[in-house]
């Protein structure tokens, strides 16, 4: 089993290619592979009937019936990747099949061992991730056609059919979004070793652009996700074993370790974006929010993660632009600040809609007949009413990201 088999580019400085990031599709995996070799057939075909499965309160049987294959056939990041996803998917689904009050405190050998193999060869905990959900969990349903909702698709899907598929594209196409900010990171920390503002004040302007096309199409998530369906069918699957009153001693991985460990559940905190910008931007977030900010990008691919840490140790482009005197380039700044700000608040409003509307709802029983097809027979999830996904005490945080953000604009 080999992590890659490429030969790497000699380092340039700050070179996306260094990172594992795409010009084309930044921290997206570049046309991430659909099937795994024959061998790994006996997961492939539990992985495409996952929905089915754990509505039908099938899937546990079926895993336990599944061989246990060894992960030597894997070659290359693209077959790790989707072996990856593919199993952080059956693990969810194993999991949270009967809901909050029938969780599980072993995973099976069978599944924990190669999952576990997969997870150290990447660099990824096992537990799914926005690294494997979004980042590696996208096709083109047209090859040829272009990388936009109607023409894409998600290569395994979970219970929540459109409001699932929607919610994991439109978080797609936020990352596509951003591309042009990400490249304009390193034309920014280029422009100011060279001292050329021109080049310096064009990536700022980049940079804003690309932060308000994020927020554009976040306002997709309207159109094509029930807030119902998210709040109780989705949710569920994206939780973890870490900070969740419904798994509080964490989950055994069998033939892994004989004590349990404890994984945070999906979460937007897992983006590599926006730490990218925070870091570039000099923004500097209070105590405990850096604390769950920071242990997030442990769920982020290596190559990722140091990604931000070269931008963290970088020349500092806030100091550059205070010493430099420069009005436009104070004003390209602020503008970069405050789209990432709105785009922060933006992300409070969907939580409000997505999260706390809809727990109100569904406590009060008015969230309709889709709260029934939820995995435990309809009982919406509460253990995690106040917190996100990723265990954090969602609106405190939110509120204190996006409030320390706007605090790094630069006064005149």
């Amino acid at each position: 089993m080999q992590a890659s088999d490429d030969t790497e580019e000699p380092p340039l400085p700050l070179a996306l290619t260094r990172f594992q990031v795409s010009e084309e599709f930044g921290f997206l995996l570049p046309d991430p592979l659909t099937e795994l070799p024959a061998p790994y057939g006996p997961w492939m075909d539990i992985a495409h009937e996952l929905p089915q499965l754990i509505m039908s309160h099938q899937l546990r049987s079926r895993v336990h019936q599944m061989p246990q294959l060894s992960t030597q056939h894997l070659r290359g990041h693209g077959e790790l990747h989707l072996a990856h996803l593919v199993l952080s998917c059956i693990t969810m689904g194993y999991v949270w099949q009967e809901g909050e009050e029938g969780t599980v405190q072993v995973l099976p050998r069978n599944l924990a061992v190669p999952y576990w193999e997969v997870s150290q060869a990447l660099g990824l905990p096992p537990i799914l991730s926005h690294a494997d959900f979004v980042l590696a969990n996208w096709r083109r349903k047209d090859p040829n056609g272009p990388l936009e909702i109607e023409n894409l698709d998600t290569i395994i899907t979970l219970p929540g059919g459109e409001s699932l598929r929607g919610f994991v594209l439109v978080t797609l196409l936020v990352e596509k979004a951003a591309v042009p900010g990400i490249k304009a990171i390193i034309g920014a920390l280029r422009a100011i070793l060279q001292c050329d503002e021109e080049t310096l004040l064009r990536a700022l302007q980049e940079l804003a652009g690309a932060i308000e096309a994020m927020s554009k199409v976040l306002r997709q998530m309207h159109d094509y996700v029930d807030p119902a369906v998210f709040y109780t069918v989705i949710r569920i699957f994206l939780s973890g074993w870490k900070d969740n009153p419904a798994m509080p001693h964490g989950l055994i991985y069998e033939g892994v370790s004989q004590e349990p460990m404890a994984y945070s559940g999906g979460s937007a905190a897992q983006s590599t974006v926006l730490h990218a910008f925070d870091e570039l931007l000099g923004i500097c977030h209070r105590e405990d929010s850096a604390a769950f900010l920071h242990r997030m990008r442990g769920y982020m691919p290596p190559p990722h993660r140091a990604f931000v840490e070269e931008i963290q140790r970088a020349v500092s482009l806030r100091q550059h632009v205070l010493s430099s005197g420069d009005a436009r380039l104070r004003a390209a700044f602020n503008r970069c600040v405050s789209a990432l700000t709105d785009f922060r608040s933006y992300h409070i409003t969907i939580v409000t809609k997505y999260i706390t509307i809809a727990a109100a709802k569904a406590k009060a029983g008015r969230a309709g007949p889709s709260a029934r097809a939820g995995s435990s027979g309809g009982k919406p999830p509460s253990a995690l009413e106040g917190k996100g996904t990723g265990g954090s005490h969602i609106f405190s945080f939110l509120k204190s990201i996006r409030d320390t953000t706007r605090e790094g604009m630069i006064s005149a």
